[in-house]
């Protein structure tokens, strides 16, 4: 469907920008009965949304020429929850509405307030803020509201998340009663129905979740990994794909401290942003994104809102989202405008199951993939480095009387060599990871002990198959909580609701202090899990319990088990799925 309801002017500023067809939300608003109601729109992040209420409001501003006419106070009010958000808003709306004449002022946080009183002095068309400043500036008088014909809520889900609910209401109880106002929500909980119920009047409905869900342009994968080695999954994934823009989101700022400090130190050039960083710390790291001085970004989710850089095409959820919304909004940082983009999940093997249901839910087809190898890096490696050393360059006068010259000492294939060199010099070197189709130990003998393990002691867990056990995740967790090393660990048995394995006995005493000292800490994460020996072998074991009852041998106690599956810290990973 062409943009044919809408004026000349504003048809010839979508054209300039490449757009040919409206996206679904972009139709729905331009709907007939849809220009003068008051509108809940939900619509994921990257679907055009912002164009969208660009153009619902175009009533509300222009005049039968396709102008604007002169004004003193605003016609239209855009709130967004973020500096970065109510930037980019302001830059859309300007090429949208610059033909015809609109005066932007933008209000938000971090700018210099006395300029920003006196652009709204001088009057303007459309003002767009974020909560805090915009009431600021209400409350100092010198934001004028009384003549505002229809007010835009983006990203109001947020806004609320983020505690801005007295700024909203302060600002839009100054407001006429007979403006429009659009609110646009990803999801719909009962704060954003509170809210829609007091400030609008037989609002239309509009969502277009289903057809912008999943993001056509952007493909999924999951990668399976054990917890100890979420870091180095990260690694190899920035090293496979090595993308222009890669955002990385972990949970918590601590985990982005982590993740970014360990980047750094590798070599790659990484910024981070998160809610312990300023301001200006932020504007530092977003210019360098965009002028590509740093080609990674470590962020949280609230950190990220708002955020829109043209070169993005690699999203990795290190930690993983809450909900298939905050999947959504993660992922749709990327595939944005035509353009490809690839979003991975890290998944330690314990949370698979929960992955499967959130993407069932987010009806997002993933493709499941085992982490890249050093093996496969190298691989892509030597052939973007043939695709570039074979794409046509122009070449100055002096780089061939340098390359004259080295030909006259050295062979092609020596200068080839060091080239290659050089180049591999600048590179992070990539991770071993735990293999994924074997076991790192084995689960049962059948000719006798290997050596080394002739005399064994063994020793249980209170996790099991019940609770998504496998010795892929279980061995670095021993090793990490018995300070010991994969090679003292023999034979692994999971069982319902518990799991046994033996360590040699002159190892034996060395793993028990080390497990006493490594209990506690978080009781629902890795350090909880309750590890003990116990007599004889598993077999002996079961028999032993059978005899005892539910009490177990001589009446006592039997172990404890969680009651749903564990979802412990990994090391140096998240600290669990938010």
């Amino acid at each position: 469907m062409p943009f044919s309801r809408l004026t000349p002017l504003l048809a010839e500023a979508l054209s300039e920008r490449g757009y040919a067809a409206p996206t679904p939300v972009q139709a729905a608003v331009l709907e007939e009965g849809a220009d003068n109601r008051d509108l809940i729109v939900s619509a994921q992040t990257g679907s055009g949304k912002t164009v969208a209420f660009g153009l619902a409001i175009a009533k509300q501003l222009l005049e039968e020429d396709g102008r604007v006419g002169r004004v003193q106070a605003p016609l239209a009010l855009a709130i967004a929850p973020t500096r970065e958000l109510a930037l980019q808003v302001s830059r859309e709306l300007m090429w949208l509405y610059g033909k015809a004449g609109a005066r932007i002022v933008s209000c938000v946080g971090g700018m210099d307030p006395s300029r920003e009183r006196r652009n709204l002095s001088h009057g303007a068309h459309i003002v767009v803020g974020t909560p805090g400043r915009l009431r600021d500036h209400l409350e100092r008088g010198a934001l004028d509201l009384s003549g505002l014909k229809v007010a835009v809520l983006d990203e109001a889900d947020e806004m609320l998340d983020m505690g801005f609910r007295e700024d909203l209401e302060e600002i839009l109880d100054a407001t006429p009663d007979n403006r429009r106002t659009l609110l646009f929500s990803a999801t719909m909980p009962k704060p954003i129905v509170a809210l829609a119920k007091r400030y609008q009047r037989d609002a239309l409905r509009i969502s277009t979740v289903g057809e912008d869900r999943g993001h056509g342009d952007i493909s999924y994968q999951a990668v399976t990994v054990a917890p100890s080695d979420i870091e180095g999954a990260v690694v190899n994934l920035l090293r496979f794909h090595e993308p222009d823009t890669a955002m990385l989101f972990c949970a918590t700022r601590d985990a982005v401290r982590h993740l970014h400090a360990s980047l750094v130190e590798r070599g790659f050039d990484a910024v981070a942003l998160s809610g312990e960083h300023s301001q200006n710390e932020r504007n530092h790291a977003l210019q360098a994104l965009r002028d590509r001085r740093a080609r990674v970004c470590v962020a949280t989710d609230v950190a990220a809102r708002g955020i829109d850089l043209p070169t993005l095409s690699l999203v990795v959820h290190v930690e993983l989202p809450r909900d298939a919304e905050a999947l959504q909004h993660r992922s749709g940082r990327t595939g944005r405008a035509g353009k490809k983009g690839t979003a991975v999940l890290i998944v330690p093997y314990q949370r698979r199951r929960r992955v499967e249901g959130m993407l069932r839910g987010a009806r997002i087809q993933a493709e499941w993939v085992s982490p890249p190898t050093a093996e496969a890096i190298r691989n892509a490696d030597r052939e973007r480095l043939l695709a570039t050393l074979s794409a046509p360059v122009e070449i100055e006068d002096e780089d061939r009387a340098l390359a004259v010259r080295l030909m006259a000492e050295l062979s092609a294939e020596d200068i080839a060599a060091m080239l290659v060199r050089s180049h591999r010099a600048r590179l992070p070197a990539a991770e071993d990871l735990i293999e994924q189709g074997a076991s790192p130990a084995p689960r049962e003998r059948l000719e006798g002990p290997r050596p080394g393990f002739e005399d064994t002691i063994w020793f249980r867990m209170d996790v099991g198959r019940r609770h998504n056990a496998d010795p892929r995740w279980l061995l670095p967790l021993l090793c990490r909580r018995g300070h010991i090393t994969k090679q003292d660990i023999g034979a692994i048995r999971i069982a319902a609701d518990e799991t046994m394995f033996e360590i040699p006995r002159h190892a034996a005493a060395r793993f028990v202090a080390a497990v006493k000292r490594t209990a506690g800490g978080d009781p629902n994460g890795e350090d909880g899990i309750r590890i003990e020996p116990v007599q004889g072998a598993p077999r002996e074991q079961q028999r032993q319990n059978r005899r005892a009852g539910p009490g177990g041998p001589g009446g006592a106690a039997a172990p404890r088990h969680h009651a749903k599956p564990f979802r412990g810290p990994p090391r140096g990973g998240p600290s669990r799925g938010r």
